[in-house]
């Protein structure tokens, strides 16, 4: 008989099955998403990966080093580059080569992170946190740090 390692919870911790648990989360994960993104970034003429970086790096104080962007939003390299190509020929970021890439919000850039954060915070409100109790937002911010 194996028993759990120290990250993984024992018998009594699902309540449903792991694969129907994990259905329901991609699910509420789409569902959530697609709102948030139809009621923010779309209104501001923005797509769903803009809004990522732009917030990314909003975050970051303006700046970050494109290795260390994609760390952060759990993509390739590969699709970042090209996503940073894209929002560069429309001047929301910039880029430059000094022992690494290190990718920049533009004025333009954060002129539009601005823009479209009080929509953006007010989405997720709406159709995600607002829908939780206190507590539930608290256990499920654990849950996400986890993973």
């Amino acid at each position: 008989m194996s028993t759990p390692d120290a990250g993984t919870p024992g018998p009594d911790a699902a309540v449903l099955d792991p694969v129907a648990l994990w259905s329901a989360f991609k699910r509420a994960h789409e569902l959530v998403r697609a709102r948030v993104i139809a009621d923010a970034a779309d209104a501001a003429g923005l797509s769903e990966p803009d809004l990522t970086i732009l917030a990314e790096l909003n975050k970051a104080g303006g700046s970050l080093r494109q290795s260390e962007l994609a760390t952060a939003l759990g993509w390739d390299r590969t699709r970042v580059s090209h996503q940073l190509t894209r929002m560069g020929k429309r001047d929301l970021v910039a880029r430059e080569r000094a022992g690494g890439v290190t990718v920049t919000l533009t004025a333009t850039g954060r002129d539009a992170i601005t823009a479209v954060h009080p929509g953006l915070e007010a989405a997720v409100r709406r159709h995600f946190t607002d829908r939780l109790s206190a507590e539930e937002v608290g256990v499920l911010e654990s849950i996400l740090g986890r993973l």
